[in-house]
């Protein structure tokens, strides 16, 4: 027989109350090097401006495929090789055009509007991004509870994409009929793959030794690094 769940059981594993889909951040921290001036990392230029206005992304699949191999009227599955999905954000429409002029300037610097030619080394047009998935609570520094004061919110994971360019732009729909609105457009990414970690400032996040341990664990001490801050995201 089932043994009988209650309710504070359940309240009981549900550590932090679970985890908000609406507490995230995104980053892209520098653009690629060919047009980096299209890109600056301060709280009032693009990246800063990005962190705000990008309005939803999303958390990465893990793909693994399988290779079928067959054995005498039986198939035996075995693990195939990982894949990576693109990745898409949605971001606001501002007056200036300031966040979608910078993504035309990357797209255009790939491959020209009107001759087709752009920067021909994939290290010139690739760049990383960041995702951070935010506790509910403020945290407190150099413990590794999660439920604190001050001004700084936890940073649940992290995952950051590595080596991505833009496939695509879209559309924006103008239309008479468009009350009550703002105007949102998406841009979508090709990725090499993607890195796990729980912080990815102050430490390299290539170092998956110090994000996080063979086993899946969170570190036991969390540092100043492990925070955002919200008066100066």
């Amino acid at each position: 027989m089932a043994e009988t769940r209650t309710l504070s059981q359940f309240k009981s594993k549900l550590i932090g109350g679970g985890t908000r889909p609406n507490l995230f951040e995104v980053s892209i921290p520098t653009f690629p090097s060919a047009i980096s001036e299209a890109w600056a990392a301060g709280d009032d230029s693009e990246n800063g401006i990005f962190k705000f206005l990008c309005k939803a992304s999303v958390l990465p699949a893990s793909n693994l495929g399988s290779v079928e191999v067959p054995f005498r009227g039986r198939i035996l599955k075995v693990a195939g090789d990982r894949t990576f999905d693109d990745w898409t954000v949605t971001i606001i429409n501002d007056e200036d055009f300031r966040l979608r002029t910078a993504f035309e300037k990357w797209a255009n610097g790939i491959s020209k509007l009107d001759d087709g030619t752009g920067i021909a080394n994939p290290t010139a047009y690739m760049a990383n991004a960041i995702v951070r998935q935010l506790g509910r609570g403020n945290a407190l520094e150099n413990t590794n509870n999660r439920e604190g004061l001050g001004n700084k919110s936890v940073v649940l994971k992290t995952y950051t994409f590595i080596d991505m360019f833009p496939t695509e732009i879209s559309t924006i729909d103008l239309s008479y009929d468009s009350t009550d609105t703002i105007e949102e457009f998406t841009v979508t990414f090709a990725l090499q793959y993607y890195l796990v970690g729980y912080q990815a400032d102050g430490v390299s996040v290539h170092d998956s030794a110090n994000l996080i341990d063979s086993s899946g664990n969170v570190p036991a001490t969390l540092s100043s690094n492990d925070f955002v801050d919200n008066d100066n995201n």
